[in-house]
């Protein structure tokens, strides 16, 4: 009975704002090294016995991430099944279970959020294999982690009575007050909810048939609908619409009788707040985690992640400085979890500027770095991997100037083609057909200007493409 990594890979990416944003959520920047949250989790389970190709959940948005993500760490053999919107977990989880199912009628998932940090160990495998056992026996698996302080952002599971690597689950207790947490820890026999799972396919379908049939009726006729291609699963959207947005917790796990707990005692974070994020770093003799071009000077325990920009901390104590490109940050460590309420504000102000989309944009070719706006004009770096090219497009309301600053552009402008190296430019007219392609083998970076009465992203028509997006 193989067991398939079921990886969910969406979320909005408002809890550590300004750094995640809607369009790059935490999962898929490189919070700690090289690799994303989102690659440490592939690459956690890559190579054990019995572990089958990866499944990944996600939107349509993060798909290239996703896509790049996986080829950054060589991983080839993933399916990704694509929601075409959000719906939470559990719709998610049965999507991937009925996809499964269709493949391997005895797949076991070990389901997993792509976001959070897990420092494994020889015991957290152990506590694997015997969930997986349990899984394959019709149990219906949730991991919890040994609480090391009393904690009111997560919820709680608690075991029932014995000393088993697999227990019942006794009861599940939302994010709790301080006080409650505190007896629960002292008490001995709760555990953090990891939001970790592990199950058969058909026994989890089976169980949510009996306890919340809508989801399963909806994720069945998705799949029925999907199209794609080998790896790739677009589910139907309008039987999708018609999912309900329930997490796995409520839909299944508060009520089966065959709901089981395995704790593990391994470092773990959910990466949910600046405060944790502080915690899961390294810090330097002062309690300080520094991130980026930073100076720190009587400064104590306190989190700088300066991105690109020079920071200067003085005089800092128990404080998370957060720059980045177009967005500072600047709060108590035990109020981040504030920053939802941070949230809330800039969308009431309609700030979806700073809010929903990064400086950085990826794009399935490179992306984009927004340099400078202004009325009736903007400012772009863009650049474009070896191979690669854009979208055969046009623009009703802008022009643009093209400048080669790395690399060789080859530029499409209505019915000819122009090759351009270093230091040479171009110009495309408002309404010409254009393409640029990058022919050569290092990366292509262009300077782009663009003029006109309105510069929205929107404002695209792709006349051909190769990721389908005509």
């Amino acid at each position: 009975m193989t067991v398939y990594p079921v990886i969910l890979a969406g979320g909005k990416g408002t809890r550590l704002w300004p750094m995640s944003r809607a369009d790059k959520p935490k999962q898929f920047l490189p919070m700690h090294g090289e690799h994303s949250l989102f690659q440490k989790t592939v690459e956690r389970h890559l190579g054990l016995d019995g572990i089958g190709h990866p499944v990944i959940v996600c939107g349509e948005n993060d798909r290239f991430q996703v896509d790049d993500g996986l080829k950054g760490i060589g991983v080839g053999d993933a399916h990704v099944v694509i929601e075409p919107s959000s719906r939470n977990t559990a719709p998610a989880i049965a999507a991937a279970a009925e996809v499964l199912l269709r493949e391997d009628p005895e797949a076991i998932l070990f389901v997993l959020p792509s976001d959070h940090l897990v420092q494994t160990d020889e015991g957290y495998f152990k506590t694997v294999d015997a969930a997986v056992q349990a899984a394959r026996e019709g149990k219906m698996v949730t991991f919890g982690v040994m609480p090391t302080h009393p904690e009111t952002g997560y919820g709680y599971i608690e075991a029932g009575a014995g000393d088993a690597m697999v227990r019942p689950v006794a009861s599940f207790v939302e994010k709790p007050p301080a006080d409650e947490a505190a007896r629960m820890v002292a008490a001995g026999g709760y555990y953090w909810n990891a939001g970790f799972f592990a199950f058969s396919a058909k026994a989890l379908l089976d169980e949510l048939k009996a306890h919340a049939p809508d989801v399963v009726a909806a994720a069945v006729a998705a799949v029925d609908a999907a199209g794609g291609e080998p790896g790739l699963v677009n589910l139907g959207a309008a039987a999708w619409a018609g999912a309900p947005d329930i997490s796995i917790d409520y839909a299944l796990f508060e009520r089966t009788d065959k709901a089981v707990v395995a704790p593990i005692s391994c470092r773990w974070s959910d990466v949910g707040s600046w405060h944790a994020y502080w915690d899961s770093l390294e810090k330097d003799e002062a309690g300080n985690a520094v991130r980026g071009k930073a100076i720190t000077l009587d400064t104590t325990d306190s989190l700088i992640v300066a991105g690109e920009r020079d920071v200067v901390a003085l005089g800092l104590d128990k404080m998370a400085v957060v720059a980045v490109e177009d967005a500072i940050l600047v709060c108590p460590l035990e109020r981040s979890q504030d920053v939802k309420k941070v949230v809330t504000l800039l969308k009431e102000r309609r700030r979806n500027d700073i809010l929903d989309v990064s400086p950085t944009v990826n794009r399935p070719w490179g992306g984009y770095t927004s340099i400078m706006n202004g009325p009736r004009f903007q400012v772009k770096h863009l650049f474009v991997s070896p191979g690669k090219r854009l979208s055969l497009q046009k623009h009703y309301h802008r022009a643009e100037h093209w400048v080669v600053v790395r690399g060789t552009a080859e530029v499409t402008i209505d019915d000819k083609v122009i090759t351009l190296s270093e230091n040479q430019s171009t110009y495309l007219p408002l309404g010409c057909v254009h393409r640029l392609a990058n022919p050569g083998r290092i990366m292509l970076e262009v300077i782009e200007v663009q003029t006109g009465s309105y510069l929205g992203e929107d404002d695209i028509v792709r006349l051909q493409d190769e990721w389908g997006r005509t």
